[in-house]
C-alpha cells in the first residue's frame, strides 16, 4: 500500500489546499509509487508564512538569549535521526536512486551538519567597543539577531544534505524556516521535518510545503514576510530568483551550477588520481552533484596511462537498483535529467569525441523502466563540445590533453561556473599558482570532492552568491544590530 504523506505545517501533516497529491516514483523503477504528497499551491505557503510569523512572535525559539537552549534541541534531534537512519537511508534511495551507502553518508552529513551548528549554543555573540565623541563617551555595542522568516529551497539529488545546510543554521541562529523539497524528492524531508518538532522546535517555526516551483517557490520568494531565500539549484532558476527576491532586498544565498575541473600533473599519483576522480569525483550519486569533477585537464606525457586507468576503473563500476548491495551506480533521478545527459554525449559524438566506457543505457530487463546511464569516459571531444561549456548533470567523464599547468588553467577558467576545482600534483609550487590563479570558490588538493561542516562551500560567476556550511553559514542567516549608549563625560 502506497504511504501518503502531509506537508509539516504549525508542526501537523496537513493536506493541500486543493486536495491534489504528487506521485514520487521510484527512478529504478518507475512503475513503484513510493509515497504520495500533497501538491501544494499558494494558498499553502500562505498558511506555513502565517504559522511562522505567529511562532516567532510567541515562542522563546528566537530570543538572542536562547541560543544555547535550541542548540540543545537540535542534539536531541540528531540523536532522533541516528535511531531511525536506517529507514531513512532506505526510503531515500528508493526516492532519489542513488545507491544505500550513499543514502546512509548523505544522513551522516545531515547528522554532522547539525551537530556542527548545535556546538554554537552559547556562542552567538556581538561585541562591546567604546569611542569618544569629542567630549562624549559612547559605548558600541553589536548585536546578532535572526532574520526572521527564511525559506529553504531544495534540489533532488541530495535532498537530506542540503536540508541540513540550510535549515541548522537558520534554526540554529533562531530563525523560522519554510522548507521547499524537490517535487521527485520530498519524502525523507518530510519525515525529517516532523522529526525537528519530536525533538523541540515549537510548532510553526520548522514548516514544510510541497508542491510546483512556480506556485510553491515563486510564492515563497515572493511573500513579503519571508526575509531570506536560499536555494540550491540551476543558475538560470537562480537568475529568476535573485531578480524577484530583489523587490523585497531579502537576504539571499544562491548555490546553483558547476562544471568542476581537475587537473591531473606528471607528478601526481596517478593511480589515486584516477581513483579517486572515477569513484568518489565524477560517479558519486550518477553524477548528479553539483561539485562532481566533470571536466579533466591531464598533462600529455602522462594522459595515455592516466586515460587507460580512468578507463579500466569506470568499466568496473556495476550500475543497478540502489537497493542492491552490490550496485556501485544507481538511477538518474527522473527523466529531464538523463535526456540532457544524452545531448550532451551525442553532441559531443557528432562533434569526434571516441567513447572508451559506457556510451549509453544499460541493456537488459531490469533496467528498462529506470533512469539508467552506463559511467561514460570520453577522449578527444573537441573544445568546441558542449559539454566542456555547459553543466553535465549525470555520469559522463571527458578528459582533454594539456601541455602544462598554465594551458589546464586557461582553459578551466572559460567555464561560465566556478564552484569547485581540483588539483593532483606533489609540487608545492604548483599547486599556490593553481589556487591563486584559478576561478573557483573552492579547491580540493590531492582530495575528492569532500564537503565539511567547518568549511564554507560555495562559488563564484555563476556558480552563485554566498556561502553555506562554516562560521560563514551562520552569520547568513543572522542580522546585526548597533547599539550606541551615551556613558558620560571624558575627563580632561
Amino acid at each position: 500500500m502506497t504511504t501518503a504523506y502531509g506537508m509539516v505545517i504549525d508542526g501537523k501533516y496537513v493536506s493541500a489546499q486543493s486536495a491534489e497529491t504528487i506521485d514520487v516514483r521510484n527512478p529504478a523503477n518507475t512503475d513503484e509509487v513510493v509515497g504520495t504528497a500533497p501538491k501544494g499551491g499558494r494558498e499553502d505557503v500562505r498558511r506555513a508564512v502565517d504559522a511562522a510569523s505567529v511562532a516567532s512572535e510567541t515562542t522563546w525559539w528566537p530570543r538572542i538569549h536562547e541560543s544555547r537552549r535550541r542548540g540543545k534541541v537540535l542534539q536531541k534531534y540528531i540523536a532522533l535521526v541516528e535511531d531511525r537512519k536506517d529507514q531513512l537511508a532506505r526510503l531515500l534511495t528508493r526516492e532519489q536512486g542513488k545507491v544505500l551507502k550513499e543514502s546512509l553518508s548523505e544522513l551522516d552529513s545531515l547528522i554532522n551538519t547539525f551537530d556542527y551548528y548545535a556546538g554554537y549554543g552559547g556562542k552567538i555573540t556581538g561585541s562591546v567597543t567604546y569611542a569618544r565623541d569629542g567630549d562624549n563617551i559612547i559605548k558600541v555595542e553589536t548585536r546578532k539577531q535572526p532574520i526572521g522568516i527564511c525559506a529553504a529551497i531544495l534540489p533532488f539529488n541530495f535532498p537530506v544534505s542540503l536540508y541540513a545546510w540550510k535549515v541548522a543554521p537558520a534554526l540554529m541562529a533562531g530563525n523560522a524556516v519554510i522548507i521547499k523539497p524537490a517535487s521527485t524528492a520530498p519524502l525523507v524531508d518530510i519525515e525529517l521535518t516532523m522529526l525537528l518538532h519530536e525533538a523541540g522546535v515549537p510548532a510553526g517555526i520548522a514548516n514544510l510545503v510541497t508542491g510546483p516551483s512556480s506556485t510553491v517557490g515563486d510564492e515563497l520568494v515572493r511573500h513579503p514576510a519571508v526575509k531570506k531565500i536560499a536555494l540550491t539549484g540551476s543558475t538560470q532558476t537562480g537568475k529568476a530568483i535573485y531578480a524577484a527576491a530583489a523587490e523585497g532586498l531579502k537576504h539571499i544565498t544562491l548555490e546553483l551550477g558547476g562544471s568542476d575541473p581537475a587537473v591531473v600533473c606528471d607528478d601526481a599519483d596517478l593511480r589515486l588520481a584516477a581513483e579517486t576522480v572515477v569513484k568518489s569525483g565524477r560517479f558519486r550519486n550518477a553524477g548528479q552533484s553539483c561539485t562532481s569533477v566533470k571536466r579533466v585537464f591531464v598533462f600529455e606525457s602522462i594522459f595515455e596511462e592516466f586515460s587507460s586507468l580512468v578507463t579500466a576503473i569506470a568499466k568496473t563500476l556495476k550500475v543497478g537498483d540502489g537497493l542492491d548491495p552490490s550496485s556501485e551506480i544507481g538511477p538518474l533521478n527522473n527523466s529531464q535529467v538523463r535526456e540532457d545527459v544524452e545531448r550532451l554525449l551525442q553532441d559531443a559524438l557528432k562533434r569526434g569525441a571516441e567513447v572508451v566506457a559506457g556510451g549509453g543505457r544499460p541493456k537488459g530487463e531490469q533496467f528498462e523502466k529506470g533512469f539508467y546511464l552506463q559511467p561514460t569516459v570520453l577522449l578527444e571531444a573537441p573544445p568546441d563540445a558542449a559539454i566542456w561549456e555547459e553543466e553535465c548533470f549525470g555520469p559522463v567523464l571527458p578528459l582533454m590533453k594539456v601541455k602544462d599547468l598554465d594551458e589546464a588553467i586557461t582553459l578551466a577558467n572559460r567555464s561560465p561556473y566556478g564552484l569547485g576545482a581540483t588539483i593532483w600534483t606533489e609540487s608545492t609550487k604548483r599547486v599556490e599558482h593553481f589556487v591563486d590563479r584559478i576561478q573557483s570558490g573552492m579547491v580540493w588538493v590531492n582530495y575528492k570532492p569532500l564537503s565539511l561542516p567547518e568549511a564554507p562551500f560555495g562559488g563564484v560567476k555563476e556558480s552563485g552568491i554566498g556561502r553555506e556550511l562554516g562560521a560563514e553559514g551562520l552569520a547568513e542567516y543572522l542580522d546585526t544590530k548597533s547599539v550606541r549608549t551615551y556613558v558620560g563625560k571624558a575627563d580632561n
